[in-house]
């Protein structure tokens, strides 16, 4: 019976690529990619927010329109009942 001494295959860190192995860095190249991704991204989210603002500002006006018309139906019909009630004092 023999007893093997090998080391284990995850305790011997893989080998660097050949651009940090001559002392520049893998990722170097694609930073400026990167950041252009950024930037693209930083212009769209400002854009959706203006948009989203847009938005909600119509929303608002919206609403205030269907609220006075709300307020004026109510009017109309509490004045239709008055009429209802007392025919007579809706004639000149």
């Amino acid at each position: 019976m023999g007893v093997f001494l090998t080391a284990p295959t995850w305790a011997t860190p893989p080998a660097p690529p050949a651009a940090v192995a001559r002392g520049g860095s893998a990722a170097t190249p694609a930073l400026p990619a990167i950041r252009q991704q950024v930037e693209h991204n930083q212009v769209e989210v400002k854009r959706l927010r203006n948009e989203v603002a847009r938005q909600e500002s119509a929303s608002q006006r919206a609403s205030e329109r269907l609220e006075q018309q709300d307020r004026q139906i109510a009017e109309l019909r509490r004045k239709l009942s008055q009429l209802q009630a007392d025919p007579a004092a809706g004639q000149p």
